[in-house]
């Protein structure tokens, strides 16, 4: 039995290790799927009103349930009831950890469009952190499809493509299961996310292959709760009504 699991070990550790001097070699895109593309719909115009027992994260007043992603202050602008990236802040998480969760929260690309695919109205939301379900305007704008608003970045494409033009608020609400990790570190049973986009289903329960990465495969590596994190991509995109229920 000894034999048999050192041997086990000594393969992870091996595989581990290759995989690591693959990524070393691997460029961006090649995780990037193109095809299929997402069908281009209208959603409807219904919004979201924070339950009574919902943790208000932003109520369009303060960053106060806020820190940098460095822990300092977060720094980004709050006017007329948005908090709006600020080039070069970097990006704002929660000063609350999470781990399973019902999140609300509406975000908005600038009007005046710059750029086009990931340089346009790009940011992003971390669910505990780490998963990151993409921002980013997508009204007329092709990008690969693992890459656009309402995928989970680099891993789940889309069921449909429901942005609205820019300028225009819209919204996403979330149901996630974080994943769960064995004493020994393996992986349990992976993270799971349904979410919609202006209301419309975009992510049917899908099962994430681990932590999102730009470069390379996604694997898991255990950890706990984690906060909800607003990323810094250098465009002017702005945020609200963000709320959140654990489960």
């Amino acid at each position: 039995m000894i034999k048999l699991f050192l041997a086990g070990a000594a393969i992870i550790l091996t595989s581990t290790g290759l995989y690591a001097q693959e990524k070393k070699t691997m460029k961006p895109e090649e995780t990037e799927v193109w095809e299929p593309v997402p069908t281009a719909i209208t959603p409807g115009t219904a919004t979201a009103s924070a339950p009574s027992d919902a943790i208000i994260l932003f109520n369009g007043k303060s960053l106060d349930q806020w820190q940098g992603e460095k822990e300092g202050a977060a720094k980004w602008l709050v006017k007329e009831g948005a908090v709006t990236v600020v080039k070069g802040a970097g990006g704002i998480k929660t000063k609350e950890l999470f781990n399973d969760f019902q999140l609300h929260i509406e975000w908005r690309a600038p009007a005046v469009v710059q750029g086009d695919g990931q340089g346009r109205g790009n940011s992003g939301i971390f669910m505990q952190g780490i998963y990151e379900l993409q921002v980013l305007d997508n009204y007329n704008n092709r990008t690969y499809s693992n890459g656009q608003a309402g995928s989970f970045y680099k891993q789940k494409i889309p069921l449909v493509n429901a942005c609205k033009k820019p300028g225009q608020w819209q919204s996403y609400d979330v149901i996630w299961t974080a994943p769960r990790f064995n004493e020994d570190g393996s992986l349990k049973s992976p993270a799971r996310a349904t979410v919609l986009h202006n209301g419309v289903l975009v992510q049917n329960n899908v099962e994430l292959e681990g932590p999102t990465e730009y470069i390379g495969k996604p694997v898991y590596k255990k950890h706990g709760e984690g906060p909800i994190s607003l990323q810094d991509h250098g465009n002017p995109v702005s945020y609200r009504n963000i709320w959140i229920r654990k489960l």
